[in-house]
């Protein structure tokens, strides 16, 4: 039975190593100091995963295979700072926001159940067959940005022992329907898959992620190997950063459609 409010408090950490030689360094302190940030940045979809409990307390798990959420990262969150996740209804919706210590929202935006007022705009990618990575991907340019085309689709293992591995590590949630034989992918790793999808394609980075539109489909159990495509959708310029939004699809073994996610990321960072 549904709530109308559940909140979820977590100390935020890197949930990766310290060093400026990592796939985003901008999660390294020596390199987001050179972007002007007081201290190393922690993934968005890291820090929208530790929201995941507050929402399946209100909406329960149904969300995992029937639900939706829209959420932008409107402000950076550092190693220490104390979050506390909020869902609660606004309306006829669900609104959710996940804010620091000193009350700043550096994430907000609707959760909910069934289909998604952004879903019907979501494109679909023709390409969907798993294909290798090139030996020496271009990098990713404003000018040179593949609009309108289908990314290198990615295949993708995770096993039962890499799903408890992350929930141990990344999302300190020790729910038992993360793991076990009919473990479930948690929303958190799902919204992480597009970034490597994008390398997958392209070098880019430093990147900062800036907005995921997540809408679940069926059930996701680990254990398998998936398939991720997508279809890069726009590029644009902001204040000296440079934006990519790709429209991605995510498929079970079996070919059942999984999840479609609009990733919004600036892939060239501006220095403050």
């Amino acid at each position: 039975m549904q709530g109308t409010r559940a909140t979820r408090h977590i100390t935020a950490f890197l949930d990766g190593e310290d060093r400026p030689d990592i796939s985003n360094p901008i999660h390294s302190t020596a390199v987001a100091a050179e972007y002007g940030y007081r201290a190393a940045l922690v993934g968005g979809v890291t820090v929208y995963g530790w929201t995941v409990p507050a929402i399946l307390e209100a909406l329960g798990d149904e969300w995992l295979e029937h639900g939706w959420a829209d959420v932008s990262f409107r402000r950076p969150v550092y190693p220490g700072d104390e979050m506390t996740a909020t869902v609660e209804r606004a309306g006829e919706g669900w609104q959710l926001t996940m804010a620091n210590q000193d009350g700043e929202a550096c994430i907000a935006g609707s959760v909910g159940l069934g289909r998604a007022p952004f879903f019907p705009g979501l494109a679909v990618p023709e390409r969907t067959y798993a294909e290798a990575r090139g030996a020496n991907p271009p990098q990713l340019t404003l000018e040179d940005a593949p609009v309108g085309e289908d990314l290198r689709p990615m295949a993708v293992p995770l096993t039962l022992e890499d799903a408890a591995e992350y929930m141990a590590t990344k999302q300190l949630d020790d729910h038992p329907r993360w793991f076990g034989a009919q473990a479930r992918m948690h929303p958190g790793w799902l919204a992480a898959r597009m970034t490597p999808l994008i390398h997958h394609s392209y070098q880019y980075g430093p990147a900062i992620h800036t907005r995921t539109q997540a809408q679940h489909l069926a059930p996701a159990i680990a254990g398998q190997t998936i398939t991720v495509a997508g279809h890069f959708l726009d590029a644009y310029e902001r204040k000296g950063h440079h934006y990519g939004v790709v429209d991605g699809a995510i498929y079970a073994q079996d070919g059942t459609l999984l999840a479609r996610i609009r990733h919004t990321t600036i892939f060239h960072v501006a220095k403050r």
